[in-house]
């Protein structure tokens, strides 16, 4: 059993692929010529009606956002009290 190697595709094509299927030509005409699976394609069309990118990060819900953000917070304020911690327990020696 051969193992497919993940394969890369720029902008450029991603933004061709959904003109030529925007266009009208058929969907498994072009997930069969250009040897793509049916999942990449729709995900690239679903990103450009969407917001117009294929970036992830363009293409998040506002509830993504939102937790990415407090994620950071999160992780900033752990940082912060570790550190008044740390300061704790040097100023508490002396």
């Amino acid at each position: 059993m051969t193992k497919k190697t993940r394969r890369i595709f720029t902008p450029e094509f991603k933004e061709q692929m959904v003109q030529l299927y925007l266009s009208g030509k058929p969907r498994k005409e072009i997930i069969r010529e250009y040897d793509l699976t049916p999942s990449s394609l729709d995900k690239w069309v679903n990103q450009s009606q969407a917001s117009g990118s294929f970036k992830e990060k363009d293409n998040l819900s506002p509830e993504e956002r939102e937790l990415n953000k407090l994620r950071k917070e999160i992780k900033q304020l752990q940082m912060e009290n570790d550190i008044l911690k740390q300061a704790a327990l040097i100023l508490g020696r002396k």
